[in-house]
């Protein structure tokens, strides 16, 4: 489910009751990034703690005590509508590889209108790692010094963001122990995810996003994720190519490619080590200059998976 239609929170209570009391003392930061895994909940998170606040006058406003937005929410409403004229959403567009400069120019003109009522303004710029320089630089003349309420949140994946974007926000680490990530995939799907997932799946460690997503595509795919162990796993995505399928799954790879090879990693072989070593540094290079993952997910499969 998108992070905007979750309408309740499982976890990040804590994180949530924070910001909730940040605001109510008037110390509410206005330029926020939420930083942690991908999958973990950081949008949704961000989400419900912008509902709180502009439904806090509203009928049907934000339930504190289940941590849940009320579905007859007036600004909920709006929001999925994509109407709301106090909340801005920047993300990649559809076909695109970063955050284009014209959805930054887009964005500073309709912040420089009048807003329509009192509350306070939001902008929700997800993937913040994708701004490329240009958006960044047009991004930083509105953030440095922003109109009266209106209020920053973005969302970084453990991705490197640019210096003068992130040192002038406030970063909150949002993170999830696996019991907790358990706990809510299971909470989402009601029923025990150990009863469709292989053990060694699982119990390496991931996001509720990433359990989920795996579930959807098994299911879309007729993949038995129950009796496939990560390598077999691996084996089945990479020769049949089922990455090309679907983006998010090539994510789901390159991570379970990680853990993969951390845990076979022997340091007593000092060769097979420094392999490894430059096979990951190979991963992340392919992800942060947008190479190829074909050439790199059937070299895994030769040299690694093949022996």
């Amino acid at each position: 489910m998108k992070p905007l239609l979750q309408k309740c929170l499982f976890g990040h209570h804590e994180i949530f009751d924070i910001l909730k009391n940040l605001y109510l003392n008037k110390n509410f930061p206005n330029k926020i990034i939420l930083s942690g895994e991908k999958g973990i909940g950081k949008c949704t998170l961000a989400f419900h703690i912008i509902n709180y606040i502009l439904s806090i006058n509203e009928d049907h406003n934000y339930d504190t005590k289940d941590y849940k937005i009320n579905n007859e929410n007036k600004s909920f409403k709006l929001i999925k509508n994509k109407s709301n004229p106090n909340f801005n959403l920047i993300d990649v567009e559809d076909g695109k590889k970063s955050i284009d400069i014209n959805q930054i120019r887009d964005l500073i003109s309709n912040l420089n209108k009048s807003s329509f009522n009192v509350s306070p303004r939001f902008v929700l710029i997800d993937n913040i790692n994708l701004l490329n320089v240009y958006s960044v630089n047009a991004l930083l003349k509105i953030i440095e010094e922003p109109n009266d309420n209106i209020n920053f949140i973005l969302i970084n994946s453990n991705k490197r963001v640019l210096p003068t974007l992130k040192s002038r926000c406030i970063n909150f680490k949002i993170s999830l122990s696996q019991n907790q990530v358990i706990e809510i995939v299971n909470k989402i799907i009601d029923q025990d995810i150990y009863n469709l997932f292989n053990k060694e799946l699982i119990n390496y460690y991931t996001t509720p996003g990433k359990l989920l997503r795996i579930l959807k595509i098994s299911e879309e795919l007729e993949i038995d994720v129950k009796n496939l162990s990560l390598e077999n796993f691996l084996s089945l995505i990479i020769k049949n190519k089922l990455y090309k399928k679907d983006k998010k799954l090539t994510e789901l790879t390159y991570s379970f490619i990680e853990i993969y090879l951390r845990n076979k990693v022997n340091i007593k072989n000092i060769e097979i080590f420094n392999f490894y070593a430059l096979f990951l540094k190979k991963i992340i290079n392919t992800k942060i200059y947008n190479l190829d993952e074909e050439t790199i997910f059937m070299e895994f499969e030769d040299r690694i998976l093949n022996g």
